[in-house]
């Protein structure tokens, strides 16, 4: 049976070839307007640093954005993002009335994570940027390597280890939003979400697909304490008996390091799995409670994301949940030691280069 999908994939991937031969065309032709300056890009007088990646969702750019937050301390931060998933319009300030549905689930993380940090909202990533520089030392781009209309300076660009040793084509056959040669555009590239120890040989073959001036940083996923999503205190995983049957709740574009992380304290493993940024409903929620309550065992547990966290909270199932065990798992981004000293002194540089920040 998974062999007969894997050859619907492939043969899917190969119908639409021509479609993303089509889309690369038209996006190296878009680049080129913007190097030659055709179309118009919008520069700053202060520091704009943008996350972004190559590749459609699941590289890592949330947990980055939150690195580079607490490596910059000190500097009056501003986040911009576009608000994917919310059901608003144009230029919104985080305050305490906001929701995931209002701002988005990312930007209601960082929110509710660094409240000395302005979070703000915005499709036009210009108009949003002229509305924060004159009161913020710099601006933290989420997710905008594609939007071209600013010209950041300082692109940190994200690829996932996983993806690097495989294969990569164009959307839509593939899940690159531009051609791999786009990396140039960066200043910095870190390859995220390194399993184990890292091999030297799988190192030099990633650094291979790069130009000697683009070495790339690597780095791996850091899982932290369970948080409760509403009430309790927080919980280790190690506490958990082994036996334990996890109900994992996710919509997040790649689950698969969550799963084998969790696999690793515990088993079964029950996935309720949706798209990133999925918009969970009631009745999804009430079917994942039924299934748990249904569940003969004392030794059970719903786990989610961070990032899922936000959007359950804005939802007001806070009662139809109690009593039961709900708790998201934090990750933070843990830059391997041998890159981590030149990767963030790249940065601070960039930002102590600005005379209104000596």
């Amino acid at each position: 049976m998974l062999n007969f999908e894997a050859e619907m994939i492939n043969t899917l991937r190969l119908l639409l070839l021509p479609f993303s031969l089509i889309y690369g065309l038209v996006v190296v032709i878009r680049n080129k307007f913007y190097d030659w300056g055709i179309f118009k890009s919008t520069s700053f007088n202060l520091p704009v640093i943008c996350v972004g990646n190559l590749v459609v969702g699941g590289s890592g750019k949330t947990p980055l954005t939150e690195y580079l937050v607490q490596l910059l301390e000190g500097y009056k931060i501003a986040i911009l993002s576009r608000g994917y998933g919310r059901d608003t319009k144009g230029f919104i300030l985080a305050d305490p009335q906001a929701t995931a549905n209002s701002i988005g689930d990312e930007p209601m993380q960082y929110y509710r994570k660094f409240p000395q940090v302005t979070v703000a909202v915005c499709e036009d990533r210009v108009k949003g940027i002229n509305a924060l520089k004159a009161t913020h030392d710099l601006i933290i781009l989420d997710d905008a390597y594609q939007h071209r209309g600013v010209k950041a300076g300082f692109n940190i660009l994200l690829f996932e280890f996983a993806k690097l040793k495989r294969q990569q084509l164009l959307l839509p056959a593939g899940n690159l939003r531009e051609p791999f040669i786009g990396y140039k555009r960066a200043q910095a590239i870190l390859v995220t979400k390194v399993p184990g120890k890292l091999e030297q040989e799988d190192k030099r073959n990633i650094e291979k697909q790069f130009a000697s001036d683009w070495k790339p940083a690597f780095s791996a996923i850091q899982y932290h304490q369970l948080q409760p999503v509403f009430n309790g205190e927080s919980l280790s995983l190690t506490s958990l008996p082994k036996n334990t049957v996890v109900f994992l709740l996710s919509g997040i574009a790649n689950p698969a390091p969550l799963i084998a992380h969790l696999k690793s304290f515990c088993n079964p493993i029950i996935h309720h799995d949706y798209p990133d940024h999925h918009q969970f409903t009631r009745p999804e929620i009430e079917r994942l409670q039924h299934e748990f309550n249904k569940e003969n065992t004392k030794e059970k547990i719903i786990i989610t994301t961070e990032k899922d966290a936000q959007r359950l909270s804005a939802m007001g199932i806070e009662e139809l949940m109690f009593g039961i065990p709900l708790y998201f798992l934090p990750i933070k981004i843990e830059i391997l030691a041998e890159d981590k000293l030149i990767f963030d002194q790249k940065i601070l540089n960039y930002v102590s280069s600005y005379t209104r920040n000596r």
